[in-house]
């Protein structure tokens, strides 16, 4: 038998990095077209719409990627559960990476016409479909190494890599938006990013050749055969609920980070350097908190911080949004931190908590979908609503802190009918005396 304690801390540091940068790899492939849909997407493949309807069908293509990831968990989870987490983590990377350098040579509208938008509609759908089995792969192979006491705390690492294909991303967009001009960025500038992501892609599949199966799986004696329909037959109410708990999380992240960039640029008349620079500040601090949090939640349990992130994001949009209709960057940046910490507070919990919602022999398939299905109520709808009832609004887009708000009420129902997960530590009685 493999147990998990005797995996040594080099090892499971080790481990941990890898599946770190693979995450964050993955997602900067996703963020980096969430950032040029909010900035330049829309001119380019839907010319012939106005431009808030030609960012609205940007962020159409950009939803796309998230109706994908749930199949995408359903497609890698079911060889997850079935072959091993290795080989989903090796497969994803390669599918999304490819997806993404195609992406940065789709010719526009005015080269190819209506073919342009449909190649990136289908170039998006695989970059979420690689993205929805990575995140599962890389989750489970790190939380089943580590040992029970400190799940939390080893299977955030996959969880910061979000934050750093974040910060990667926009690190390019803000230095090609701050040395290119307007033509160059739109005609050339903004397919660098995507192109970078071959060579990333390339790196992390060397990082991800030394890792070794999880001694989790390798445990199981009796694999199932089909993992999605034990799934839905057995956990399909766990499922649901996972999915609508997470959905104020990627509400909340993708509101900062690709609605709030389009509506600050385009309605509020700020600069692109600008808004990138505060968005990426307040992601460098939800980042480095992480593992604090983590932490935390092998001490205190992991639902009730994410009963506690709930409620402060509940609290915390209509602020938001006014803070950011000011167009001042320290506002602005304090009110995207204020959100980000609530969000941290619920989303570096996950890689330990989700996977010990669910028993090890659909673990890969059950944890994925709902966490992928999260995504679309959550991130996949957001930036549409939200463009959408801004449009509609005065200066200070009160409808989306009400619609932000109200995902979070939601998500705080569906985080109360959870169940704790946390490894307790029992107690060994000392032997009697006499």
């Amino acid at each position: 038998m493999h147990d998990a304690l005797t995996v040594s801390p080099p090892s499971m540091l080790r481990l941990a990095a890898a599946s770190l940068a693979g995450t964050a790899i993955e997602f900067y492939d996703f963020f980096v077209y969430g950032t040029a849909a909010a900035l330049v997407l829309g001119p380019l493949f839907f010319p012939t719409f106005s431009p808030v309807a030609g960012t609205l069908a940007a962020f159409g293509t950009f939803g796309v990627g998230f109706v994908a990831r749930p199949l995408g968990s359903i497609l890698f989870g079911h060889f997850g559960d079935r072959r091993g987490r290795r080989p989903v983590l090796v497969a994803s990377l390669l599918l999304t990476g490819a997806s993404t350098v195609a992406v940065g040579c789709v010719p526009s509208y005015g080269s190819i016409g209506v073919a342009a938008p449909v190649l990136l509609l289908v170039l998006r759908f695989l970059q979420g479909l690689g993205l929805g089995g990575e995140w599962g792969g890389a989750v489970l192979l790190t939380a089943e190494h580590a040992p029970a006491g400190r799940r939390g705390l080893w299977s955030s690492f996959p969880q910061i890599g979000p934050a750093v294909g974040f910060l990667l991303a926009n690190g390019v967009m803000l230095a090609l938006s701050a040395t290119l001009t307007d033509a160059q960025f739109a005609q050339w500038g903004w397919r660098v990013p995507f192109w970078a992501a071959g060579a990333l892609a390339l790196g992390g599949l060397w990082l991800r050749s030394s890792l070794v199966e999880s001694p989790r799986f390798l445990e199981i004696d009796d694999h199932a055969r089909v993992p999605l329909a034990e799934v839905v037959r057995d956990h399909w109410r766990l499922v649901l609920l996972t999915a609508g708990a997470l959905s104020v999380g990627y509400a909340i992240f993708y509101a900062v980070t690709t609605w709030s960039l389009a509506y600050g640029t385009e309605r509020l008349g700020v600069g692109r350097t600008e808004m990138l620079a505060c968005i990426m500040a307040a992601v460098v601090v939800k980042g480095s908190l992480t593992p604090l949090v983590a932490l935390l939640s092998d001490r205190y349990g992991r639902r009730p911080l994410c009963l506690l992130g709930c409620a402060a994001a509940a609290l915390w949009m209509f602020p938001m949004v006014a803070l950011l209709a000011t167009g001042a960057p320290l506002l602005m940046f304090l009110g995207f931190l204020g959100a980000l910490l609530a969000f941290v507070t619920m989303f570096a919990v996950l890689g330990a908590y989700l996977p010990e919602l669910y028993e090890p022999r659909v673990r890969c398939t059950g944890a994925a979908v709902g966490y992928n299905l999260g995504g679309v109520l959550g991130g996949a709808l957001t930036p549409i609503v939200a463009t959408a009832l801004a449009e509609h609004g005065g200066r200070v887009p009160w409808g989306v802190g009400a619609y932000l708000t109200g995902v979070a009420l939601f998500s705080l129902g569906c985080f109360a009918l959870l169940p704790e997960t946390r490894p307790v530590r029992v107690a060994v009685p000392e032997p009697a005396i006499g």
